[in-house]
């Protein structure tokens, strides 16, 4: 469908695994849609793409972490304390600080924490999403001299991050789009108050050469879905619309509740 039509556009989102297609509008999506199951028996599920959230950890803890486990011949042995907080401003990722002096916990072990944490990063404690960044200072623990090895450490690790982010504070973030909207003036108050249902903050008004005037904002992508069609009604179809990305905020906590609860569902079903 796409080699036939140039303005049909299909990619696969990477955050979130879906296949997501591109048109001219709801309708031309529909008609696509219904050619797929008609002439080539694809039955599809289709609905708005699903938003990338992701987690933040915004207080500071300390936790100690004992993980022991014992089935006959060698077991299982790694003893780790750590303090877990947002990590600094502008760093992305692991932020990951060893204080371990004294040989408490062998060299070698170390970067199996650090793996621990890195891999559990990828789901978070409130809804599964991946922790963008994340601050972890290693500062004591001990080993075994037979039961220890590198991936009880890395186990260990990963069981300190669920322990310790459920015992703290964490955020949903939600990305934030920069919009902006070309309009002739007679529309500008219903396209500003449709902002203002769609918790978008407008940032600023320009005059263009022809008259026309520009509304700048930024609005949850997840208040974006299904905007061309409303622009459209609202300007007679005479307004423009353009967005990307801005950067990731908070998420009010009614609407958090909400994603969660939602996301919880959609497991259980």
């Amino acid at each position: 469908l796409a080699e036939e039509d140039p303005t049909f556009v299909v990619k696969t989102d990477d955050d979130s695994g879906q296949t997501v297609i591109s048109g001219m509008g709801e309708l031309h999506l529909d008609v696509l849609i219904d050619r797929m199951k008609r002439e080539f028996k694809v039955e599809c599920n289709v609905g708005a793409p699903q938003v990338a959230y992701k987690e933040a950890f915004t207080s500071t803890v300390e936790h100690r972490e004992v993980f022991k486990k014992q089935s006959g011949g060698r077991g299982k042995f790694a003893d780790i304390q750590v303090e877990v907080g947002p990590a600094d401003e502008g760093e992305v990722g692991l932020q990951f600080i060893d204080k371990i002096k004294g040989g408490k916990i062998p060299r070698e072990f170390i970067p199996s924490v650090e793996k621990g944490f890195e891999l559990a990063m990828r789901n978070g404690v409130l809804a599964g999403y991946p922790v963008e960044s994340l601050k972890v200072t290693l500062i004591d623990g001990s080993f075994h001299a037979v039961d220890s090895d590198q991936l009880s450490f890395e186990i260990c690790g990963r069981q300190a991050f669920k322990a310790a982010l459920a015992k703290g504070k964490s955020v949903l973030m939600e990305p934030i789009m920069a919009a902006e909207v070309v309009t002739p003036e007679e529309y500008m108050g219903d396209i500003i108050a449709d902002f203002n249902r769609r918790r978008g903050q407008v940032e600023g008004m320009e005059t263009t050469k022809t008259g026309a005037r520009v509304v700048k904002a930024k609005v949850p992508l997840s208040e974006k879905f299904g905007y061309v069609t409303v622009l459209r009604t609202i300007s007679s179809g005479r307004a423009t619309s353009s967005m990307e990305f801005s950067h990731y905020d908070v998420v009010p906590d009614g609407i958090a509740k909400e994603v969660i609860e939602n996301l919880k569902g959609t497991k259980e079903s």
